[in-house]
């Protein structure tokens, strides 16, 4: 139809140079300058917005999905349709999705989502059977696109038609060998030609092709892909040579004879993946690798196109000789042959790109910098997310929980790179609407967002919970911001317990100085070699180590103090206070030392929430003592009835300075180190025993004289529905919670919905859960144990208040059946599965940071036990691997309280305290308010955040300090303070003073002995001048009296 351009006379080269320097805008200055997306600061989950932004895309936002012929049509011999490469390559008969039939289906799955355009491809063999447009087309065909465009415009949808995506008439194969020769250059320049006049006027988005990259290396280097050739890197280059060349003609024979009057644009689809540096480290070199890495894939194709009409300069190193080349004609007739850059990002070349990467790159799926790099390295055209999207197992089915979360990223790492970075993405097109034949993969793998069941004939469409959160998108066109994500501001009361939570208090038996505990007299060797020496024979008397002998104490106990907290939780050592796990050998010492720190504490006016039992959660005894874990542990009831005895004697020793106890610390966790399920059933019940007995001990013999309150600490983590769409997952989040949480608190509070007679039981949602599920595996009865009547009276009301260790939020879905047969093991008794967002900010440790998950925790304990029992937060913290600057940790901390402040001030929930888990880490830095010993036990930042959140009572309007009564008690003594840290200073002042005084004692001594013996001398010499003077003999004898 239109005949091959003439080569470019040097005069029209000229010209066209001209015509591009006046034309490039100031953006095209900024070509090349790729690299610079490695080198920019990180991003910092915790700055708003970065995780996760609330917010909307550009008004006319053009929403979208997509589908490709050979994938969906079927019908691959009716009609006159001529084979492709992909029929002669899977020798498949099959029907696919049949969307030539139900193409009228597609158009409603599109309105159901609320979309505004569609991308589907033409198929070349459907319209030219033989691969020649200058031939008659296919009448058939043509009517079948032209009722599908006509149909989507009355729709008001737009339709974005891509020219070829893959599926090359195997007549063209046979003959020439595909794209490996160069007269599909000029075949595919009039096939475009021939969809340009014939639907032009009803398109106004064209795609040459689809993903050139693949069918360059996998359809003839790998062979992976159809056709199927194995001609390696030089195959490829050549393939992708011709496949850059034919989309350059199409896009001039559009751009001389039909844009005129169709004013439509053209694109051709590239796919990339992404790649980060070694250990995240942006030197020059590491850079460099990562830009070679994408110039490899996406600027193999996008530099000659968008760039400067040549390959980059690394493939011309790595190819050398098997890179073709283009002439300096052809450069400037390539370049620029794209009206915006249309961009493939999904499973494909992400795993393709894994075997780029060398010296430790790590391949990821950041869309949001993918697209920054396109900006700066091409000069910030306009995108269009062509495709977009994931796949999902086919056993999956229509409930695709994870690849809702993998397009909410993806979708939100656009908005982002809109919002943030100013890259003018315009559309975006979720991959794919319906089921269809995943290439290589065949049908093993799903990327639709509507259902079909493959072994039906009629391939009903059914919406996947990704279409409906897909519709929900497009619908609100972003994500909009939730109202209970914003602050709120006010105070939480004096009375709250502003905590700091630790594990188990390591006792130091030794003092620090043995000068009252060592019975010996010394003498020192002053003259020889300046030794001590004991005096043999002499003994002195000693005393015991007093409590302020301790320097551990109260150095710990000063970093303490230094936090401004009011209340201090940490756990006793069973096992060293009790190491037989009876009476029989008490470590009264142990005790002496845990009585030094409550009653330092006291001192302090500070209070102390101590537990009796802090479970290790490993080998080789689980924090038990040893003969007890010998003895089946919490298997056996017998552990229940020795830590009855151990707490009496705590309560005993040490009651009188604790006024929170806690018996069991996360009894919840503990259960899970044990195999099977029927062990850890009858580990939990022996546990919750316990406890129950630990306390009725406490409330006969201990509660009038002592007074404090008795509970247990659950971990008490939220769990979220993982897909919001299936009332299964509601179930099993449910089901989850009642599994940690219910199993401890039914049977001491039973709920506000039933009775007082059902408190003693468990939750009857878990009974009936456990039984219908051993009826349904074959099991002889469920493996939940039973109370007696005694046991129920007992476990009735044995709750002070209630104590909630909480961290994090989980997603929570059923166990998927997939799940439990690839591992090969039974699923857990709960039968539910937790996974994580991916969009949620996250620790080191990968702890994900979702603050508003502890209101709903604190909202679901409160409506589901009453709002009689206090609660109180009793641990609650992030890792955080800086060293000083814990940002992440600072952010925790305030996004978790201001959640805390919302459901006491917003919701009415009656919560007490929040304790952060911990005061100091013990090794490398980790959730410590301070550093180790190692690291001079250094403040991070995260405590002065902390303080002033204390210090104001929560986040007050004005910013100002809460007072108390108590207040000035709690004040640390800044003097006291500044003596404390100048203590050294400080004694060698007194040093000082104290030799100034002795030396000024001794002058003045001195002095005055001398005056005294010069005035005694004056007056002698007086007397003896006078009496010489006078005559009179000088005579020192008394008068003698002589008798006759």
């Amino acid at each position: 139809m239109l005949s091959h351009p003439s080569p470019p006379t040097p005069q029209r080269l000229l010209l066209s140079l001209l015509l591009l320097l006046c034309v490039w805008n100031k953006a095209a200055c900024s070509l090349g300058e790729g690299r610079e997306i490695w080198q920019q600061p990180k991003l910092d989950p915790i700055l708003k917005d970065q995780s996760f932004l609330h917010g909307n895309f550009p008004s006319g936002f053009l929403w979208g999905s997509g589908t490709s012929a050979f994938q969906t049509e079927g019908a691959w011999d009716q009609e006159g349709k001529g084979p492709s490469i992909w029929d002669h390559f899977t020798r498949s008969t099959d029907v696919a999705s049949d969307s030539y039939t139900h193409w009228e289906e597609d158009v409603e799955a599109l309105e159901y989502l609320g979309v505004r355009s569609y991308s589907f491809s033409l198929s070349w063999p459907r319209l030219f059977p033989d691969g020649n447009a200058r031939g008659q087309p296919n009448p058939a065909a043509v009517e079948h696109y032209s009722r599908l465009i006509e149909r989507l415009l009355e729709r008001k949808i737009e339709p974005i038609v891509t020219l070829h995506h893959w599926d090359l008439p195997q007549v063209l194969q046979e003959r020439y060998g595909g794209w490996r020769n160069d007269t599909l250059v000029g075949l595919f320049e009039e096939y475009a030609a021939f969809c340009f006049h014939t639907f032009g006027s009803r398109v106004r988005y064209w795609l040459t092709m689809h993903n050139p990259y693949l069918v360059a290396v996998q359809g003839y280097g790998t062979g992976v892909h159809a056709p199927g050739e194995t001609g390696g890197p030089a195959g490829s280059l050549i393939v992708a040579h011709n496949l850059i060349r034919a989309h350059a003609k199409a896009w001039h024979a559009y751009n001389a004879h039909f844009r005129p009057t169709q004013k439509g644009q053209v694109s051709i689809v590239l796919g990339s993946h992404w790649v980060e540096p070694q250990r995240g480290q942006a030197t020059a070199a590491n850079v460099e690798r990562c830009q070679q890495s994408i110039e490899a894939v996406l600027g193999w194709f996008a530099n000659p196109i968008f760039g400067d009409g040549d390959y980059p300069v690394s493939l011309k190193i790595t190819h050398g000789a098997l890179l073709p080349t283009f002439s300096p004609e052809e450069k400037l007739w390539v370049q620029k042959t794209a009206d915006f850059f249309a961009l493939s990002f999904g499973p494909n070349n992400l795993r393709l790109g894994r075997s780029l990467v060398q010296y430790g790159q790590t391949v990821t799926p950041d869309l949001r910098h993918l697209l920054g790099w396109i900006k700066l390295e091409y000069g910030d055209p306009r995108v269009l997310l062509a495709e977009g999207g994931w796949f999902s197992e086919a056993s999956v089915g229509k409930e695709d929980t994870v690849a809702i979360y993998l397009m909410k990223r993806f979708i939100n790492q656009v908005l982002q790179a809109i919002k943030f970075d100013g890259v003018k993405v315009f559309g975006y097109s979720a991959w794919s609407l319906v089921d269809g034949f995943e290439w290589n993969n065949g049908f093993t793998v799903r990327r639709g967002l509507f259902y079909i069941d493959f072994s039906q004939p009629n391939r009903t469409r059914t919406a996947k919970t990704t279409a409906q959160y897909y519709r929900r998108v497009v619908t609100d066109n972003g994500f909009p911001s939730d109202e209970t994500s914003r602050e709120i501001k006010g105070r939480l009361p004096c009375e709250f317990h502003w905590g700091i939570a630790d594990s188990t208090l390591q006792v130091h038996f030794y003092p620090f100085s043995p000068q009252f505990t060592d019975p010996h007299l010394y003498s020192w060797n002053l003259t020889g070699d300046g030794s001590l020496r004991p005096v043999p024979g002499v003994t002195v008397h000693t005393r015991r180590a007093q409590c302020t002998d301790y320097l551990a104490i109260r150095g710990h106990l000063r970093l303490f103090a230094s936090t401004g907290a009011s209340h201090y939780r940490f756990a006793l050592n069973w096992s060293l206070i009790l190491p037989q796990g009876d009476l029989s050998n008490v470590n009264t010492e142990a005790l002496r030392y845990y009585r030094c720190v409550l009653t330092e504490l006291k001192k302090l006016d500070l209070q102390a929430v101590v537990i009796l039992y802090y479970p290790t959660h490993k080998a080789p005894n689980l924090g038990l003592p040893g003969p007890l874990h010998a003895s089946g542990g919490w298997l056996n009831y017998s552990t229940a009835e020795a830590f009855q005895e151990y707490a009496a004697l705590c309560y005993q020793q040490l009651g009188s300075w604790v006024p929170y106890w806690i018996t069991i610390n996360e009894p919840n966790r503990l259960v899970d180190v044990y195999s099977s399920g029927k062990e850890m059933h009858q580990a939990a019940h022996n546990l919750l025993l316990a406890h129950t007995k630990a306390w009725r001990l406490y409330e006969r013999v201990y509660s009038n004289q002592q007074r404090a309150l008795v509970s247990l600490a659950l971990h008490a983590d939220w769990a979220e529905p993982a897909n919001p769409f299936l009332d299964s997952h509601m179930a099993a989040a449910q089901r989850f919670l009642l599994f940690e949480l219910g199993r401890f608190l039914d049977p001491l509070l039973g709920t506000r919905y039933e009775e007082k007679h059902s408190k003693g039981k468990y939750p009857q949602e878990m009974t009936a859960y456990l039984e219908e599920r051993a009826r349904v595996l074959g099991l002889p009865g469920s493996p939940l144990p039973n109370f007696t009547d005694a046991e129920s009276e007992e476990l009735r009301g044995a709750l002070s208040f209630i104590a909630l260790n909480h961290f994090t939020t989980r997603l929570v879905s059923p166990y998927p059946h997939r799940q439990a047969s690839f591992q090969q093991k039974q699923p857990p008794d709960h039968g539910c599965w937790t996974l994580s967002d991916p969009t949620w900010p996250s620790s080191g440790l990968g702890q994900a940071l979702v603050p508003w998950g502890l209101r709903k925790i604190l909202n679901w304990v409160n409506q589901r036990y009453g709002g009689a029992l206090p609660i109180i937060v009793t641990g609650s913290g992030v890792d955080d691997q800086a060293p000083v600057e814990d940002k992440l940790r600072q952010h925790f901390l305030r996004s978790y309280l201001q959640e805390a402040l919302k459901a006491r001030q917003s919701d009415g929930v009656n919560l007490q305290g929040f304790y952060v888990w911990k005061l100091q880490d013990r090794g490398v830095p980790q959730f410590g308010l301070f550093t180790s010993t190692h690291h001079q036990s250094k403040a991070k930042a995260s405590l002065a955040a902390y303080r002033q959140i204390i210090t104001q009572g929560g986040f007050p309007d004005d910013n100002t300090t809460q007072t108390c009564r108590s207040s000035e008690q709690h004040e640390p003594c800044s003097v006291c303070a500044w003596m404390f840290r100048n203590k050294a200073m400080l004694v060698f002042g007194g040093c000082l003073l104290i030799t100034a005084v002795m030396l000024a004692a001794l002058v003045v001594f001195v002095t005055q002995r001398n005056q005294t013996r010069s005035r005694g001398r004056g007056v002698n010499r007086r007397i003896r001048r006078r009496r010489r003077e006078g005559g009179v003999p000088v005579c020192s004898c008394p008068p003698v009296k002589c008798s006759l």
